[in-house]
């Protein structure tokens, strides 16, 4: 994925820690914070808003807890990387984060430099989890069930659609090849189209290149 002009939200009660991650990520060629916000509230109306690449999310803050949060931007927005940057290295905020979707998990005191690798590694599509985290994790003996990948929410039949619009082939082509009529196609073709909120041929061969179901 092409790692230029990545868009993050950046969610915290606090402003001042706020300010501090905005300057860190900023100090980062291509990397902007459209938007901000202190609560749950904030966090998904700014998803919606802007759909960011990166959501970077507190742990403890007002009003919808961080797992609503991350459960909700995963339904609605997909293509939104959630990384939680938390003060907190308990094993089971960990693995509730990543059940709940989060792609990273971050804790608080860590540098400058790996909150940026951390952006950039879950705007791939890739997690992030620093050597604190995964050392806590192996204590407790847990282990973070991995991410689904968006297309898991699509039936059998519009994964075989997304294939051939990926491969650059037309409706016409993709119907001939399954089967099945051109407007079934266009149905599958628009409700896959809602179901990963990518609205671009562009966008759906990227994601279907990110998720292995073709090659370049």
């Amino acid at each position: 994925m092409e790692e230029n002009g990545i868009r993050v939200v950046v969610i915290d009660d606090h402003a001042v820690v706020r300010e501090g991650i905005r300057r860190v990520l900023e100090g980062e060629a291509g990397v902007e914070v459209v938007a901000e916000g202190k609560d749950g509230d904030e966090a998904i109306a700014a998803v919606e808003r802007d759909r960011p690449d990166v959501l970077v999310l507190d742990v403890a803050m007002p009003g919808k807890s961080w797992l609503e949060v991350i459960r909700e931007v995963h339904r609605q927005a997909r293509r939104t990387r959630v990384l939680v940057l938390s003060m907190y290295d308990d094993p089971e905020y960990v693995v509730e984060s990543v059940r709940a979707g989060a792609r990273g998990y971050l804790l608080k005191d860590s540098a400058p430099a790996e909150l940026r690798r951390a952006v950039r590694t879950v705007h791939r599509g890739e997690t992030y989890f620093p050597a604190a985290v995964t050392a806590r994790l192996a204590e407790a003996g847990k282990r973070p069930d991995p991410v689904q990948p968006a297309t898991a929410i699509l039936s059998p039949r519009e994964r075989e659609v997304l294939i051939g619009i990926a491969q650059g082939l037309t409706n016409k082509q993709i119907a001939a090849g399954l089967g099945i009529s051109h407007r079934t196609v266009e149905t599958h073709r628009e409700s896959l189209m809602e179901k990963l909120d990518v609205r671009t041929v562009a966008g759906l061969t990227r994601l279907a290149l990110e998720e292995g179901l073709v090659t370049s």
